[in-house]
């Protein structure tokens, strides 16, 4: 077992564990496939649009017609709806009443938006020549060719692909299979919300705030009441999880204490991978095998569960999903000068926001206490000190994490 890693070594030992196991897939309903990852290429079937159709209200004109001179009248030879097809022979001075959507008849070429036209009975008066030969006409294929790869596998499937799935004639589409998760938190002190209190416990925070964590991820977890500190009790409840979970998620119990019985456990019935990584908050987390399951486990304090989780769990969710398109920072500019002692990748709590030019800014958050969450709540971002980084000046840039809506300031700060 490494001990003690840099947090890039970590996290491609996670990547690499993750894409290790092979993703089962399965078919699911379009409607059911928001947030899901692709298992499979999607190429158009056929071309998008199939048919020729106008993007306006109007008249399907001949642009000889019009092009020489306008005001004009032309005869209306009948009206093609959307959804259905009539058929029609163009002839010189003649148009076709068409709606939004609706097919093009073959011989017209232009459509005249119904503004910029006069009906009276069986003729129309073209008021205004449009810009150019073709305008408002979508031509076969113009979004997509058909054969054309639309959609790759890896992708998350959010609204926009699903309405190409759906363009396609997609009814059901192949994804890979969600991972299942098993959540565990350790402690003689810990309570659930709502039984009462005695004195030196507190109330179990992690546990609610991993399975949130989890659901967006788009994953539902099986989540047991926290275990208490006795190894035997644990080995059992684990060794339970490991025959049934593709991940053991854990809280506490991993640092060097008394009663810190995972690591451990780990070396004598799982197969250590690392243990402590060069982050703060988060340096104790350790990860490994544990009977069929990948085992994660993190430190106690809740702005670790944060970060270790967003950081490390969530990468290796996407790898054991085949995500190919997971979250990535964003880069903003310090609004004030940082000093610390530099030795660990540090994940800092923050303010972010964008101002009135379109620039990002975050703003430090003074209080860094891993057991701090209400700091962590009114905060809406992590961003990053690397290893090497001990002092850094106000307008430098640096990676940042939103884990929640972006605020709009009025001027720069």
């Amino acid at each position: 077992m490494q001990t003690m890693i840099a947090f890039h070594e970590a996290l491609r030992l996670v990547k690499e564990a993750g894409n290790a196991r092979i993703a089962s897939t399965e078919r699911i309903p379009l409607a059911r496939a928001s947030g899901r990852v692709l298992a499979t290429d999607v190429h158009a079937p056929l071309p998008l649009p199939p048919h020729r159709n106008s993007s306006v209200d109007g008249f399907a004109i001949r642009w000889d017609d019009v092009a020489a001179s306008t005001p004009c009248s032309l005869r209306v030879l009948g009206e093609q709806f959307a959804g259905c097809s009539a058929s029609f022979v163009a002839q010189p001075g003649t148009c076709v009443l068409v709606t939004t959507g609706a097919g093009v008849p073959e011989g017209y070429d232009t459509v005249v938006m119904r503004e910029q036209a006069e009906r009276v009975g069986e003729h129309v008066t073209i008021l205004r020549a449009p810009s150019r030969q073709g305008e408002y006409v979508r031509c076969v294929g113009e979004d997509a060719r058909q054969g054309e790869l639309l959609l790759s596998a890896g992708s998350t499937l959010d609204a926009a692909r699903i309405g190409v799935a759906a363009a396609c004639g997609l009814d059901r589409i192949a994804v890979f299979t969600r991972p299942t998760v098993a959540v565990f938190t350790l402690g003689d002190e810990l309570r659930q919300p709502g039984e009462h209190l005695e004195p030196g416990q507190i109330y179990d925070s992690n546990r609610p705030m991993l399975q949130a964590l989890l659901a967006e991820c788009g994953i539902e977890s099986v989540s047991w009441p926290a275990l208490p500190d006795d190894p035997n009790r644990l080995r059992a409840a684990l060794m339970d999880a490991a025959e049934v979970f593709d991940l053991i998620l854990t809280c506490g119990g991993v640092s060097a204490g008394d009663k810190d019985f995972l690591p451990t456990l780990l070396r004598e019935s799982g197969r250590p991978i690392f243990w402590k990584v060069r982050m703060k908050p988060g340096m104790p987390v350790l990860f490994g095998e544990l009977g069929r399951s990948l085992y994660l486990g993190l430190p106690g304090n809740p702005v670790s569960v944060l970060a270790t989780f967003r950081q490390l769990a969530r990468p290796l969710l996407d790898s054991l999903q085949v995500r190919r398109d997971g979250a990535q920072p964003l880069r903003a500019k310090l609004t004030e000068a940082v000093i610390r002692q530099s030795g660990r990748r540090e994940y800092r709590r923050g303010a972010l926001g964008v101002d009135e030019n379109g620039q990002l800014w975050v703003k430090p958050n003074p209080i860094d206490g891993s057991h701090r969450l209400v700091a962590a709540a009114v905060s809406n971002a992590l961003w990053v000190m690397d290893e090497h980084e001990a002092e850094l000046q106000a307008g430098d840039v640096v990676s940042v994490e939103a884990f929640a809506s972006i605020d709009r300031w009025g001027n720069t700060p």
